[in-house]
C-alpha cells in the first residue's frame, strides 16, 4: 500500500524577527510525525512561508499547534507587509501527496478549521477544494479587504461570516485576525525579476498574463471608467496564462519590482511556459526579465520539465544527466540571480531522499565500489557487476547519441539523436538501480537463515520465506538480462548511424551488454537451482538461455559495423 503523505505550507504574518519564526517552526517539528522542507521569511513581506511534510493524522496536529503558537507570538494590530495578509496565520493549505485524494485533504481541512476555531477561538475560512461555497474556492474572496475588512466581514453573518468561528470582532480578533485552511493541489509560488523599480509596470506585465486579466475600461486603458455587465460586475479581459494568479509589486531588499505569480496547476501552466510568456509580455512593456525567485520549495519535475525545453530550444540534446537538466533549468530561467539555488533544499523529491538515505552502491567512486567487490562480503557479486555492465554499455550508446546531437554540420538531426539519448538515459536508470537491488536480493536470503526454526510452524515459516527470497534472487537478475538487451537496438543505432568517430564506443557498449546478459544468466541459473518450485525455475531458466542466444547474435550485428567502419 502507498504510504499516505501529506504536505502542509503554512504562511506565517512574521518575516523579519527570526525568533518568533523559529519558535513556530520549532513548535511544528516537535509535535511529532513530521519533517520540516523548508522555512523561506520574506523581510518585504514580513511573511514566513513553511512547508512540511508527514502522514495526515501529525500533519494536521502539526499544523494546529503551529497555528496556536503563531497566534500567542504575532500581534496582527502591529502587522505591516508587502503582502495581502488578515491573520496570524494567513493561510494553512494541505496538499496530497501521495496515498491520499485532494477530496481527503478537504475534509481534514473542515476538520482543522473547526478546531481552530473551537479551541482558539480563531474566525476560520476555508477555501479551494475545502470550500463551503464556489466563490469561496478563491482565497482572495475570502480574504478580501484583508485583515482591516475583519469587523465589517464578522458583523455581516451572511456574506462576510467565516465558516467556522463567527464572533463579533473583539481584542482577541484583533490580535490574531483570521485564518484560512484550504486543501489544494501543488502549487507553485514564483516571482519574476525585471528590469525596473516601477509597481506600475509590474502591475500591467501581471495583468496581462494572470487568467482573471484585468478590467475593461471605456477610452483610456488606464484611466477610463471601468465597463460593467448587466448584474453590475466588472468586466475582465483574460490573461493569456490559465491557472495562474499575478501582481506586481516593489521589493526594497532587492530594489527592484517583480511579478509574484502562483501557478496552481503545472499541468495546465508549467513553470517554464509561464516564465517565457512574462519575458513575452515584459518586452511589449520594454521591461526586461532578468531572473526567477522561487518561493518555498518545487517539484522536481517541474524543473525537469523546464530544463528540457530550454535544451530543445536550443536544439540540444535533452538526453543528459538528471543534474546536468536541472542546472539549465536553473540557468535558463535565473533561479540563482538573487541567491544561490541549490536543487538538495528546494527540490521536495531531493529534501525527502536526503532525510531517508541509504548507503548505495551506485554512490561510491569507482574505486570505492571495486574496492567493496574486492572485500570479504559476498555481496556486492555477480549480479550487480552484470547490472553494472549493462548500465555502462548503454551510457556509452548514450554518449554517441550526444555527440552526434553536437556535431557539426548535423545541425538537423539533433532530435534524432537526442530521442536516442533519451532512450539510453531510462534504460541506463533501470540498470543502475538494478545494481543494488541485486545485493538487496542477496540480502533477503541471509535475512531468511537468521529466522527462528523451532517449532513446526516455525520451519514453514523458514521455508515459505526462503522459497519467496530466493524467487526474488531469481527474478532480479533476468530483470537485469532484459534490460541489458535493451541496450543492443541503442548501440547498433549508433554505429550506423551516430558519429563516425565514436563508433569504438558503441562497439564497446555492445561488449559490455553482451557481457550484462551472460553475467547475470549465471546468476539465474544459480539461484533457480534452490528453488523447490522446479517448473517455476525451468522456465526462468529456459527464458535466461534464450536472452543469452539473442545477446550473442546483437553483440556480433554490432561489432559486424563497427568493425567494417573501423576497417
Amino acid at each position: 500500500m502507498e504510504k499516505r503523505i501529506v504536505e502542509c505550507v503554512p504562511n506565517f504574518s512574521e518575516g523579519r524577527d527570526m525568533n518568533i519564526i523559529k519558535d513556530i517552526t520549532s513548535t511544528i517539528e516537535k509535535s511529532g510525525g513530521v519533517k520540516l522542507l523548508d522555512v523561506d521569511p520574506g523581510e518585504a513581506t514580513n511573511r514566513t512561508v513553511v512547508t512540511f511534510v508527514g502522514d495526515p493524522e501529525s500533519v494536521v496536529e502539526a499544523a494546529f499547534r503551529g497555528v496556536k503558537r503563531a497566534a500567542e507570538l504575532i500581534d496582527m494590530r502591529k502587522h505591516k507587509g508587502a503582502h495581502p495578509r488578515m491573520g496570524a496565520t494567513d493561510v494553512c493549505p494541505l496538499i496530497p501527496i501521495s496515498g491520499i485524494t485532494l477530496e481527503e485533504c478537504a475534509e481534514l481541512a473542515r476538520q482543522l478549521a473547526k478546531r481552530i476555531a473551537d479551541e482558539l477561538m480563531i474566525p476560520t475560512y476555508c477555501y479551494e477544494a475545502a470550500a463551503s461555497t464556489k466563490e469561496r474556492q478563491n482565497l482572495a474572496v475570502c480574504r478580501k479587504g484583508e485583515y482591516e475588512a475583519l469587523p465589517e466581514k464578522l458583523a455581516d453573518t451572511q456574506g462576510g461570516a467565516p465558516d467556522y468561528g463567527t464572533r463579533p470582532y473583539d481584542e482577541g480578533v484583533a490580535r490574531t485576525g483570521a485564518t484560512a485552511v484550504g486543501a489544494r493541489d501543488f502549487l507553485i509560488a514564483v516571482n519574476y525579476n525585471l528590469n525596473t523599480t516601477s509597481t506600475r509596470r509590474a502591475n500591467a506585465i501581471a495583468f496581462d498574463v494572470r487568467e482573471k486579466g484585468r478590467p475593461v475600461r471605456e477610452g483610456n486603458p488606464i484611466t477610463g471608467k471601468i465597463k460593467k455587465d448587466e448584474n453590475g460586475k466588472n468586466i475582465m479581459q483574460p490573461g493569456t496564462l490559465k491557472c495562474t494568479k499575478a501582481i506586481g509589486w516593489f521589493i526594497e531588499e532587492y530594489g527592484i519590482a517583480q511579478v509574484s505569480m502562483n501557478i496552481t496547476n503545472i499541468s495546465v501552466t508549467p513553470l517554464h511556459v509561464a516564465f517565457d510568456e512574462v519575458c513575452h509580455k515584459a518586452d511589449a512593456r520594454g521591461v526586461r526579465v532578468t531572473g526567477t525567485e522561487i518561493v518555498g520549495l518545487i517539484p522536481k519535475r517541474a524543473l525537469i520539465d523546464a530544463g528540457k525545453y530550454f535544451l530543445r530550444k536550443q536544439h540540444r540534446s535533452t538526453g543528459i544527466s538528471e543534474e546536468g537538466i536541472i542546472r539549465c533549468a536553473i540557468k535558463s530561467m535565473g533561479l540563482d540571480e538573487l541567491k544561490p539555488f541549490n536543487p538538495e533544499e528546494k527540490v521536495i523529491e531531493y529534501m525527502l531522499e536526503a532525510d531517508n538515505k541509504k548507503k548505495l552502491l551506485v554512490d561510491m567512486t569507482c574505486k570505492g565500489f571495486a574496492d567493496e567487490t574486492a572485500s570479504e562480503s559476498p555481496a556486492p557479486g555477480g549480479g550487480s557487476i552484470s547490472a553494472y555492465m549493462g548500465a555502462l554499455g548503454a551510457a556509452l550508446g548514450t554518449m554517441v547519441a550526444n555527440l552526434s546531437a553536437h556535431k557539426p554540420g548535423w545541425d538537423e538531426r539533433w532530435e534524432e539523436f537526442s530521442n536516442y539519448a533519451d532512450e539510453g538515459q531510462e534504460i541506463m536508470k533501470e540498470l543502475i538501480h538494478l545494481v543494488d537491488e541485486d545485493t538487496e536480493a542477496f540480502n533477503r536470503i541471509m535475512a531468511v537463515f537468521g529466522m527462528p526454526k523451532k517449532t513446526d510452524e516455525e520451519k514453514a515459516a523458514r521455508a515459505a520465506a526462503l522459497e519467496e527470497a530466493t524467487l526474488y534472487a531469481t527474478q532480479v537478475p533476468l530483470r537485469t538480462m532484459k534490460a541489458s538487451m535493451k541496450v543492443f537496438p541503442l548501440v547498433e543505432a549508433m554505429a550506423k548511424e551516430g558519429n563516425p568517430n565514436s563508433v569504438s564506443d558503441a562497439g564497446v557498449g555492445a561488449l559490455a551488454a553482451r557481457s550484462a546478459v551472460m553475467g547475470a544468466a549465471l546468476n539465474v541459473r544459480i539461484n533457480a537451482a534452490g528453488l523447490k518450485d522446479r517448473e517455476t525455475a525451468d522456465k526462468l531458466v529456459a527464458e535466461a538461455n534464450a536472452l543469452v542466444v539473442e545477446a550473442q547474435k546483437a553483440e556480433a550485428a554490432t561489432l559486424e559495423i563497427v568493425n567494417q567502419k573501423i576497417g
